[in-house]
């Protein structure tokens, strides 16, 4: 068997992308498509290739000479674009007096090419076309005995094949861009003329000639040609390469897809299944070529954490040009469902002593050897970052967006600043978390699992201790939350020397810092985003701030104390 990969389109559904590569060679899993289509020819038992060629052809042409493939693999260049039919008549020159495979150069398929054209060579009929239900491309018409009768959205054309009664078995399938032809097809198509082989299908069914449908099994299918085709093929490649690091013995069948509620960000996350096996998928958009991103920070943390042994998922694979990553899955239990599953206060100690010895173990060990570009907001927790992200953000988004009430940031700048400066003055830095509550503490068979630790970088101890503690997810008692802390600093100091007074006066302004940043946070997805869910945590959250607030008293911070009291 010989092979055509139809490769020339110029992917203009696909634009800007395919300016500067075309789309054979987008990547799947890391690889081009083109290298997996030919590849998988190859096994097919292929014994040559041709590849028809016109936008960026010299990158195809460039590519394909830089392989090593254990067959010939040619391209032909069409100076003027032929559509499919005239492309398969231009290398005429190539194909030999048997049967011959032609597969469009977009597509992302596990359908076997071997079994097709076993298929072809067991009928008498000149043409073979591997057809599925595609509900979004349903338009060839087939019969009850597979065969085709033509093509059309709502009716065929030809309106039916001669000596054919429509049947009210006849059925719509989606052409998969895969054919087995025989040679006497050329025949039909006109020379150095563009046209479509669909046409041509038209002709030769109006002519009486039976075409024959391959319908496969228990497959899947991806069209490139457009950005959610893409991105389906690039999840669906991902999940079989992460199902099968999860569970190497693990076989071929059809994925099930399950959308999980999603956090405060614009990810979405899915468990992907085949059987027993499961794992997570993130989405994260496509990324900026220019820069690090989120989804960048979240593999290299999630790596170095990993090996510095903090119990954190294993990440199976990344997709970068797709913003894929793919997870372990830890299931859905989290820290916050597992307290408010009880009332009793040893437990709830119990579980907390658990998930601080694991903190200061990440704090600790995960600054070893932190490398700050990793990060893809700022490298460490700063003032800029705090006057920002955490303060500002309380301004605009909860008490100007959410509340209404038209403050102005520089008049209560003095005050934010000394939070700041003696938030950072005093205590031990280290691996810093920054959004470490308990709905990114995943808790399975008694373990405890850091989640979305994207956000990371080198800063002061306190804070995530302070995040842990005023989690307005749980909100935890006074006592508790005295208890904890007393239990943090006994344990910390067994790692690292800690002076327990200048470790408690930075706590207190990291915990202000943070109720900020949960403030705004929490005004910004009720508001903007329209996740109104958050808004139930906002009194426990508003009043932890003014807690905190009066520990420090109106002295340090009168401004923001008068603003807060107003609400």
């Amino acid at each position: 068997m010989k092979a055509m990969i139809l490769a020339a389109g110029l992917g203009t559904r696909l634009l800007p992308m395919t300016q500067e590569k075309p789309k054979p060679l987008f990547l799947i899993a890391g690889r081009p498509l083109l290298d997996i289509l030919i590849r998988t020819l190859q096994d097919s038992h292929c014994e040559a290739v041709i590849i028809n060629t016109h936008h960026l052809a010299e990158m195809i042409e460039e590519f394909v000479q830089a392989q090593d493939y254990g067959i010939p693999v040619n391209t032909r260049y069409e100076p003027t674009i032929l559509d499919t039919g005239g492309a398969i008549k231009n290398v005429e020159d190539f194909w030999e007096e048997k049967p011959f495979l032609v597969i469009n150069g977009d597509i992302f398929t596990n359908i076997d090419l071997a079994q097709i054209h076993r298929f072809h060579l067991s009928h008498k009929h000149p043409v073979t076309l591997a057809l599925h239900d595609y509900s979004q491309f349903n338009n060839v018409w087939v019969d009850s005995n597979d065969h085709i009768t033509g093509f059309g959205d709502t009716a065929p054309c030809p309106p039916t094949a001669p000596n054919v009664t429509p049947s009210a078995n006849d059925r719509q399938l989606a052409f998969t861009g895969i054919q087995v032809l025989d040679p006497q097809v050329l025949s039909f198509i006109p020379e150095k003329s563009p046209c479509s082989i669909i046409d041509i299908y038209c002709e030769m069914i109006r002519a009486g000639i039976t075409l024959k449908a391959f319908v496969p099994g228990n497959h899947y299918w991806h069209d490139i040609g457009t950005m959610t085709g893409y991105h389906g093929a690039a999840r669906e490649a991902l999940a079989r390469k992460a199902l099968a690091k999860a569970v190497p013995e693990i076989s071929e069948g059809i994925l099930a897809w399950s959308e999980l509620k999603g956090d405060g960000s614009d990810r979405t996350w899915h468990r992907v299944s085949l059987g027993k096996t499961s794992v997570i998928m993130v989405d994260h958009g496509p990324p900026p070529e220019d820069r690090t991103c989120e989804a960048d920070s979240f593999v290299d943390i999630g790596q170095h954490l990993l090996n510095k042994g903090v119990p954190v998922p294993h990440i199976y694979g990344y997709d970068r040009p797709a913003g894929l990553v793919a997870l372990q899955d830890l299931g859905d239990l989290h820290l916050q469902t597992v307290v408010r599953r009880t009332r009793d206060q040893v437990e709830i100690l119990a579980h907390y002593k658990a998930v601080i010895d694991l903190l200061i173990t990440m704090a600790v060990e995960g600054a070893k050897g932190f490398n700050p570009a990793f990060t893809y907001q700022t490298p460490y927790y700063d003032q800029h970052l705090i006057l920002e992200k955490e303060a500002r953000y309380f301004v605009t988004a909860f008490l100007n967006g959410y509340k209404g009430l038209r403050t102005d940031f520089e008049k209560l700048k003095e005050d934010f600043e000394l939070f700041a400066k003696r938030s950072l003055e005093t205590g031990p830095v280290g691996f810093l978390h920054r959004d470490f509550q308990s709905r990114n503490i995943l808790v399975r068979n008694e373990k405890y699992y850091v989640i979305d630790f994207q956000g990371g970088r080198l800063g002061p101890l306190p804070y995530d201790l302070a995040s842990l503690l005023i989690d307005p997810y749980v909100e935890l008692p006074e006592d508790i939350q005295q208890n904890l802390l007393a239990y943090y600093l006994d344990r910390l100091s067994g790692s690292v020397p800690v002076d327990r007074q200048d470790f408690l006066r930075a706590y207190k302004y990291c915990a202000i810092n943070r109720n900020l940043q949960i403030l705004g946070a929490f005004g910004f997805l009720s508001r903007v985003k329209e996740k109104t869910d958050f808004e139930a945590y906002i009194p426990a959250a508003l009043a932890s701030l003014k807690t905190r607030l009066s520990e420090v008293g109106p002295d340090v911070c009168p401004r923001l104390i008068r603003v807060v009291n107003r609400i």
